[in-house]
């Protein structure tokens, strides 16, 4: 494929770095000539000096040829005009790199749409809903790319005594927002149909509504939640986006932020977290703050050696999950030998949901469940598939599989049997790894 990346910074090095690497033809477009000479000598790509938000550096940098652009400046606004303009010139997909939170709110005035650029990212945002999932349940997995984290998947043990044992689905009373999408029973997994009842020791995948988790839990464990204790350092977005996605309901969190004035603003911003002015990493505060009784402990400050540092010493004092993030993604096979249990990288996020926009087809697998059991995929629905405009209820799936959420437009919801899809309505959907083809004529007409 052909790819133009604008911006050489950390995030676009590593994108042209990967892209390249794959065997793509990739031309980055970047203002520093000492940059773009570095670059030059490590990497097979094509470079080009120029400011990637000018009409004329677009066409020398033949945008209107690239079945890619991606616009990865420190700039939001020169990613986002950059984007909309390589669009205009005929870039067949167009990616901006965003940090701001106003740009990803798909509430007026919705930037995506108005420049008609494909996707935006926010590397940090994406890793602090990553680190979320994590901490609300370590075996959540990530559904990438689909309607702002407002789907997620989440795998729970069926307790005992739990009112779902021995129920068919079909019977089982369920959100109407969740779907149960795979089941592993004594080390084997299937996707479950309307007949299956659960039983004790299960292992369930559930996917659907953020919301409607709570109710579904309560249907298959017994166990009362308890509050989590959290204790994050660092004052960054990253830090406040982490903050908000941990609710209050389920999470006492703690920050700890250097700076006075800093602590202020995120006191008045977040106020159901407890801002602390002082370094976790100083084992007086350590002790005081009882951060070894923590359920977590998140270190991500803009210092790669600090945070791994922080998480090694409040994971060897005695903190139960300890996560670091690094912009550095080399480092990532390494902290596991120093007793940290997670680690993520926003560039290798950012990596990530660029090799999914790779795939240009109508039906793409987002990612793979319970030991390649089942896939993840994600379809948009073509204007004369066989499917289109009838009921869910009414149309012969091929195999197992499980229509968990439908994304059309700025709404999200997982559908009913009544339910009937629209030309452009983005479907994820759970099924066996060996479905993609009947999927994409079924949904896709292709």
């Amino acid at each position: 494929m052909n790819i133009v990346i604008g911006g050489a910074g950390a995030v676009g090095r590593h994108l042209a770095e990967v892209l390249a690497g794959a065997g793509n033809n990739v031309t980055l477009v970047e203002r520093q000539a000492a940059t773009l000479q570095v670059l030059e000598n490590e990497l097979d790509i094509g470079t080009l000096r120029a400011d990637c938000a000018h009409g004329d550096a677009l066409r020398e940098a033949r945008v209107a040829d690239c079945d890619l652009f991606v616009a990865v400046t420190d700039n939001d606004e020169v990613n986002l005009l950059a984007a909309g303009a390589a669009k205009a010139l005929g870039a067949k997909r167009c990616v901006a790199r965003v940090h701001h939170r106003a740009f990803l709110d798909t509430r007026t005035p919705n930037y995506q749409q108005f420049l008609n650029i494909d996707h935006l990212i926010c590397p940090e945002y994406a890793t602090a809903v990553a680190i979320a999932r994590t901490l609300r349940n370590p075996g959540s997995l990530a559904v990438e790319n689909l309607a702002g984290d407002r789907i997620e998947m989440q795998e729970l043990r069926v307790s005992a005594k739990a009112k779902a044992l021995g129920v068919p689905l079909a019977a089982l009373a369920l959100p109407k927002g969740v779907r149960v999408a795979t089941v592993t029973r004594s080390d084997q997994s299937f996707i479950p149909d309307a007949s299956t009842a659960l039983a004790q020791d299960d292992i369930v995948t559930l996917v659907g509504e953020k919301s409607s988790f709570d109710a579904a839990r309560r249907l298959l464990q017994t166990e009362k939640i308890k509050k989590k204790h959290v204790a994050i350092m660092g004052e960054t977005p990253m830090g406040v986006w982490l903050c908000r996605a941990l609710r209050p309901k389920h999470f006492a969190v703690r920050i700890y932020v250097l700076d006075q004035e800093r602590a202020e603003e995120l006191a008045a911003k977040l106020p159901h977290v407890t801002v602390v002015t002082a370094d976790p990493t100083e084992p007086a505060v350590f002790v005081e703050e009882h951060i070894s009784e923590a359920d977590a402990f998140v270190a991500l400050t803009s210092d790669d050696e600090h945070n791994i540092l922080a998480a090694a010493q409040a994971k060897s004092l005695g903190t139960k999950l300890v996560v670091a993030v690094t912009a550095r993604s080399t480092y990532l096979h390494l902290l596991t030998h120093v007793g940290i249990d997670r680690a993520f990288s926003p560039r290798v996020v950012v990596a990530r949901e660029i090799h999914l926009l790779l795939d240009p087809g109508p039906v793409r697998v987002l990612a793979s469940l319970v030991e390649a059991t089942a896939d993840v995929y994600e379809i948009v629905v073509g204007a004369r598939a066989e499917a289109t405009g009838v009921p869910l209820k009414d149309i012969k799936l091929p195999g197992p599989c499980v229509i968990a959420a439908v994304q059309r437009g700025d709404e999200v919801f997982v559908p009913g049997a009544e339910f009937q899809t629209q030309a452009e309505d983005r479907l994820l959907v759970i099924g066996r790894r060996d479905m993609k083809k009947p999927l994409t004529k079924l949904f896709a007409g292709k």
